[in-house]
Formats: structure tokens, sequence, C-alpha cells
């Protein structure tokens, strides 16, 4: 497997760099935490990106897409995630436009991926209804009578949740919570009648929902895939969101890593910067280190996924479990070499340590990707 960038996607890397190290800084983060932005993200900003093509990398040709895949995108991440972009980049175009393009009907695909191309539509994920990952472990119900399904139950850190037009929802048709069979995904709007969204803040600034479900109904025609088998639509999708979390937790990492580096160049004690202090250097290389093994992983993963090799779904969980703690040491030691003023919300490496927490723990933290690929690999 090629760890190198052909030309078009290192071309694709180099324009994402560029867009969002001027258009999206670390300080449009923190302006819209400080205004208490109802979107929590720039719509222009959104609606440019789409213009680049980036929200239809994972869509078909056929529904105004690129189809430039996992590989493609997972550039744009890693941009995102070097100055913490806030956008619908992850939940639409990456998991949003992944589960409707591997299991949309063509009436589901025709009438949702142009508008998603276009940034028109907004998606989400709602999956998770406790603190930790745990996929299976759904108890939100879907009772069908004559036709029509009634939903019921809670759904939490549904990232974009508060503004997805359209929700996908993990709901159990069948079977108890923990059960692989009985899980159905649903196409739900965001306007139901019936369902309750509150937007949660989140320690990283990044946009999150609680959603609350009391009789939504819905028809079959709403129903992604098959009826009690949404488990096997969620692990492609979710390991895709895992390799691409994994890449944007990569570009964050990275970026703490350079900001922290020159701190050391520029800081001076006793008449010399401390970057000359051998303690210091030692712990700036294995920082380096750590960045490097994840960035093959990211990478070994995301071309997995595009080639639809066995091993992508270890892949998937090694790059995340990899990314996490990659990205846990740097932003632990950036603030820690950046002293006082490490510590305050004037500056901005704080903010690197928050997403390090959040993006951690999303889809997985590094001890649950461990357990799974051990279990992936045979063991």
């Amino acid at each position: 497997m090629a760890l190198v960038l052909d030309s078009d996607t290192a071309l694709i890397r180099d324009t994402a760099f560029d867009f969002f190290e001027k258009r999206a800084p670390v300080s449009a983060l923190r302006k819209l935490r400080d205004d208490k932005d109802a979107l929590g993200f720039s719509l222009p900003l959104w609606r440019q990106m789409a213009e680049l093509g980036w929200a239809g990398f994972l869509v078909p040709e056929a529904y105004g897409g690129a189809d430039f895949g996992c590989l493609g995108l997972g550039q744009v991440m890693e941009a995102a995630g070097r100055t913490l972009a806030a956008s619908p980049l992850f939940a639409t175009a990456l998991i949003g436009a992944s589960a409707l393009a591997l299991a949309g009907s063509e009436p589901q695909k025709a009438a949702h991926l142009p508008a998603l191309v276009k940034g028109e539509r907004l998606l989400a994920l709602a999956l998770e209804e406790g603190a930790h990952h745990a996929p299976l472990a759904v108890a939100a119900t879907a009772r069908q009578s004559g036709g029509v399904f009634r939903l019921d139950g809670e759904k939490r850190f549904v990232l974009d949740g508060h503004v997805a037009d359209l929700l996908i929802l993990a709901a159990r048709t069948s079977g108890a919570p923990g059960e692989r069979a009985g899980l159905t995904l649903f196409l739900l709007p965001g306007d139901a009648k019936g369902l309750t969204r509150t937007r949660t803040v989140m320690v990283d600034s990044r946009n999150a929902a609680r959603l609350a479900l009391d009789g939504v109904e819905l028809g079959a025609d709403a129903v992604l895939g098959r009826v009690d088998d949404g488990a096997d639509v969620l692990d492609p999708v979710l390991d895709r969101a895992r390799a691409g979390l994994a890449a944007e937790m990569l570009g964050s990492a990275a970026a703490a890593f350079e900001r922290t580096v020159q701190y050391l160049k520029d800081r001076k004690q006793f008449g010399v910067p401390i970057g000359s202090f051998q303690a210091l250097k030692h712990r700036a290389a294995a920082m380096f280190c750590e960045i490097e093994l994840a960035r093959s992983a990211v990478t070994a993963a995301l071309a997995a996924l595009d080639a639809g090799t066995k091993d992508a779904a270890a892949l998937a969980s090694l790059a995340k479990a990899k990314a996490g703690d990659a990205f846990f040491l740097v932003s632990n030691e950036g603030v820690q070499m950046h002293g006082g003023i490490g510590m305050t919300d004037e500056h901005e490496i704080g903010f690197f340590l928050k997403r390090a927490r959040a993006a951690g723990a999303a889809f997985g933290d590094s001890a649950f990707h461990r357990d799974r690929y051990a279990s992936l690999m045979g063991y």
C-alpha cells in the first residue's frame, strides 16, 4: 500500500491547507464561541467549501459529486484540523454522504445527495445514547404498525444535530440493546413532529445536540438500508468516520507541535532559547515520532477504505487509536512547554488541548480501538 500521495491528492492537500489557514484560523473558532453563534459555524465559509467540491468527495458523479474518495477528503479533514475549523464537513460530507451513498435507495440519493454536494443540506448521525461510544447499545425504539414506524427514545452527542436538515438515526426495531441484529437506520427530517433538539455546549466548541423522540412517525420510505440490518450499514460508515476524524486529529496534532517548536525557538531563558535544553529536545523528538507514526496509520486507513481491502476496519481503528494517542501527548506537552501563558484562554494552544479530549472520545477512544483492533486481528 503506497503511503505517498499522488499529484491530484497532493494538490487537494495544498489547496485545503491554504484555504483554512487564510479563511478559518483558530481566531475564527474563538469568535464563534465568544459570540455564542447560533449555527456554530460560518455558513458562507461552508458554501465556499462546497464550491471547491469538498462536500461531494464521497458522492458518486451521477449525483453531482466528485467521487474522489476517502484519501482525498482526508487531506481536507487534516487541513481543517490544523486550524480547528468549525464546519459541517465531518458530519455532512463524511458521515452523511457515506451513509446515503453506501445504503440509500435511488429515490433517497436523488432527493438528498445533489443538495448535499451544493452545501444546501446538512446531515448528522444520531447514534450514541450513553457517555461512551457503543454503536450497538441502542435503546431507542421504532415500532411498526400499519406501515408506519413510531420512534421513541433519546440521543446524545449528535454532532451538528441542532442544525441538521436530515438526521440519520439508529433505532431498535427488534432485539435488545447490545445485540447486533435488530438495528434499523432512518432518515429523519430535522423538523419532524415529536422531535426535540437541544444544543449542548462542548468544551472544544464543536457543535453537538441532544435529541428527544416522542412518538415521531415515519413511513417505510424513511428506512435507510434494510429493517433490522442497520449494523451492516453502520460498520463501513463508522470506519470512514473514525479514519476521517483521525485525519483531522493528525492535522491538529501537527499544528500544535509546530506552534510548540516555534515557541521553544522564541522563548529565552539564561540568554538562550529554551529549545536548546536537552530535556526539551528529547520531548520534542518524541512528539515528532508519534505524529509521523500516526500519519502513516491514517494514510493507510484512508487508502484501505477506498480500496475496500479486508483489513480496512482494523486499519481504521489503528488510525483512530494512534491519532488519539499522538494528539493527547502533543496537546499536553504543548501546554506544558508554553509554561504559564499556555494555561490562559488568551493563548490558542489551549484550544488544541480541549479538542484533543473531545475528538479523542468521539467515535471510540484509544482504548476502545486498541481492543477492537485486537479482536479484528483474532486476539
